[in-house]
């Protein structure tokens, strides 16, 4: 703690003792808000694991399925039947509001047919691998969502943790001591001007007799 350099006197205990209150509620203001962006937190992380998991799980799925489906084709094989894509992929970005974050969200969409290549030349099972990486993708993307929010969440966390731990071991604790200090200075002055009172009336009462 540590007294600030102010004036003692009346006016400033008031502006002090005002601006104690005001922090007061600050600090019960942000304390609210770090609990629930830690509630929020606490509840990401377990989606985040399940959807880390399921996202991995079906990526590694969908790649095997491709590979085992195209093994028997070459590279030039492969090239030459899917050279020209079929599907024209677009991705939407918008925010949401997450407290007083600007959270992103994404919205995928496919154009066209995907069996955009010989079915005579390639297995069936293509058809379906390409279906499970179309999954994968939307997986992927909700995963991109959900770490971005994760990030937010944490930065966001972090700095109302600093302001509240200022408020509490800094701001707080200083402006109650130096309102202590006026108000002890205030009391000195007080009883300085009693005691010069006292005196003042002592001396007139003895010249009057």
């Amino acid at each position: 703690m540590a007294k600030l350099k102010v004036s003692s006197n009346r006016m400033e205990n008031l502006k002090l003792k005002k601006r104690l209150g005001l922090a007061i509620r600050g600090h019960k203001l942000l304390k609210d808000k770090q609990d629930e962006l830690m509630r929020n937190f606490l509840e990401l992380i377990d989606e985040l694991s399940g959807l880390r998991d399921k996202t991995e799980d079906a990526l590694i799925s969908a790649l095997r399925r491709f590979t085992l489906a195209t093994c028997e084709l070459s590279p030039a094989q492969q090239s030459a039947i899917f050279a020209v894509p079929g599907v024209k992929f677009s991705l939407d970005v918008e925010t949401k509001r997450l407290m007083n974050l600007r959270v992103p969200e994404f919205t995928s969409k496919f154009e066209g047919n995907p069996i955009a290549y010989s079915l005579r030349e390639t297995d069936p099972e293509v058809d379906f691998a390409l279906a499970e990486i179309a999954e994968v993708l939307d997986f992927m993307l909700k995963l991109a969502v959900a770490e971005k929010k994760m990030a937010l969440l944490a930065d966001e966390l972090d700095r109302t943790r600093r302001r509240v731990n200022a408020l509490e071991y800094t701001l707080i604790p200083d402006l109650k001591e130096t309102i202590s200090y006026i108000k002890q200075k205030l009391d000195e002055l007080e009883r300085s001007n009693l005691v010069r009172l006292m005196k003042v009336k002592e001396i007139i009462e003895a010249s009057r007799e």
